[in-house]
């Protein structure tokens, strides 16, 4: 009796420590959004979002910023989008189970949670010098690309494998060919979870900085990009740029800036959960 009592209140005890971590780390996170809604709503205006950036504050604006991050974000939910989801089917419903996929299934792992600096000088390496791109949104976006690859393959996986095995052969005993099993039931049923770790990929992909320094964006743009092949900037290289300076002007446009990035993830985010939800309503 006095054991079970006692775990009983060690569970409490722990439960409470959790409640308070996770208190704390939302007040936290709250006290920083406040900071930044306070130091770059007064600079957050229709002037702001239409203007290219300046030497002048008051004449500052994000505009090529802004375009320059819908341009990589496409571009870059059209390289790892395919080849991710095409990689998590093979290595979940066509790779044999061998040593050399177990390899394959961990060193993908460990790619996901490589530093994003890595990343870069891997696209500086091989987009930028070997393959001749530059500065270009090309370099930019694939150097991205391989930034959320591990994390949509890895999602794409589970999702894939949590799919019941009773669909897929119901379907095998019905006489239909493996492809179609994949495309016209386990896809489906899967989808709600692979757009979770898209998501998640693209949003960390949005938000990064590092590799987008390495590759070389620049950190003043006066025009919109037109070609894949033209040079870009994007909103954390901007928001880098503005808070490296020592002006508290500056300082407010760089919060200006994370809350439009702020924005732009939201709104990224609310139409994939939309999605994500409308896709949980199928029923194979």
């Amino acid at each position: 009796m006095m054991n079970r009592k006692r775990r009983q209140f060690k569970s409490r005890i722990f439960v409470w420590v959790c409640r308070g971590v996770t208190a704390a780390m939302i007040s936290v996170l709250f006290i920083l959004l406040f900071h930044v809604g306070q130091e770059g709503i007064g600079w957050l205006d229709k002037q702001f979002l239409d203007n290219f950036p300046s030497r002048f504050p008051e004449k500052a604006g994000i505009k090529s910023a802004l375009w320059g991050s819908v341009w990589l974000i496409g571009m870059t939910a059209m390289f790892s989008i395919p080849l991710g989801v095409a990689s998590a089917v093979y290595l979940e419903e066509y790779a044999p189970r061998k040593a050399w996929v177990r390899a394959i299934e961990i060193n993908i792992g460990n790619l996901a949670g490589m530093p994003s600096i890595l990343y870069g000088l891997l696209g500086l390496a091989i987009f930028v010098r070997f393959m001749g791109l530059k500065d270009s949104l090309w370099s930019g976006s694939l150097t991205l690309s391989l930034l959320a690859l591990p994390v949509i393959v890895i999602a794409s996986q589970g999702a894939i494998r949590a799919v019941p095995r009773e669909i897929r052969e119901g379907a095998y005993a019905l006489g239909v060919r493996r492809w179609q099993v994949v495309f016209g039931h386990v896809l489906p049923c899967a989808l709600p979870g692979i757009m979770t770790g898209v998501i998640l990929a693209l949003s960390r992909s949005m938000g990064e900085t590092a590799p987008l320094i390495m590759i070389g964006a620049l950190s003043y743009v006066a025009f919109l990009p037109e070609t894949p092949m033209d040079p870009f900037t994007a909103l954390p290289v901007q928001i880098f740029n503005w808070a490296a300076r020592p002006q508290a002007d500056f300082h407010g446009l760089a919060a200006a800036g994370i809350l439009v990035l702020l924005a732009l993830l939201l709104t990224l985010n609310a139409g994939a959960v939309f999605i994500r939800e409308k896709l949980q309503r199928y029923k194979p």
